[in-house]
């Protein structure tokens, strides 16, 4: 069997609503300024470790020990490669949904190269913003279904394209902080 024909699939992933997903579509369609709100809040319980608030949901954060931490959870950029493989997946499932492909497995492996030199602005090196953060991201898709393996990759590639977690990583935002009046 060639890499690019159709494969035999026995067991699918469980489907998102095919009619559900053509109608939120067809509303950016007809209104492609439309933007939403997504809020959060995020509480310190101690040392490094936090709980953020989403829709009555909870993300804990905190540092690994050898950066002063309790690791007690994943990381920021940790949650970061997190929301990123996320968001690629749900990109995955709806393009796959939309080009009417069933898939029977779906894994993301993401990698971020790190450093902290500045130590979060606590006396390390003074570097430029540019020079912080996650500076490096590698993303291998472990992806079957009832596609060819092109057919799959154009998949991934338009969901990668698409992706709002993507894009947030990839290209500069407006960005404000400030304390909270009152």
């Amino acid at each position: 069997m060639s890499e690019s024909t159709e494969r035999t699939v026995r067991k699918h992933l469980r489907p998102i609503d095919r009619d559900g997903l053509l109608s939120f579509a067809e509303k950016g369609r007809n209104n492609p300024n439309t933007q939403g709100t997504n809020k959060v809040q995020t509480v310190v319980e101690g040392q490094y470790r936090t709980v953020s608030h989403v829709r009555g949901h909870e993300v804990v954060v905190d540092e690994p020990l050898h950066l002063l931490g309790q690791d007690t959870a994943p990381a920021p950029a940790e949650v970061v490669l997190s929301a990123l493989g996320g968001c690629l997946a749900v990109g995955i499932i709806a393009v796959a949904t939309w080009k009417q492909v069933a898939l029977s497995n779906l894994e993301l492996h993401l990698e971020g190269d790190i450093g902290n030199p500045a130590a979060w602005g606590a006396g390390g090196h003074e570097a430029s913003p540019e020079e912080m953060g996650i500076q490096a991201v590698r993303v291998q898709v472990d992806i079957d279904g009832d596609a060819s393996r092109e057919v799959l990759d154009e998949i991934v590639q338009r969901a990668n394209y698409f992706s709002p977690v993507g894009n947030t990583v990839r290209n500069p935002i407006d960005f404000e902080i400030g304390l909270l009046e009152g």
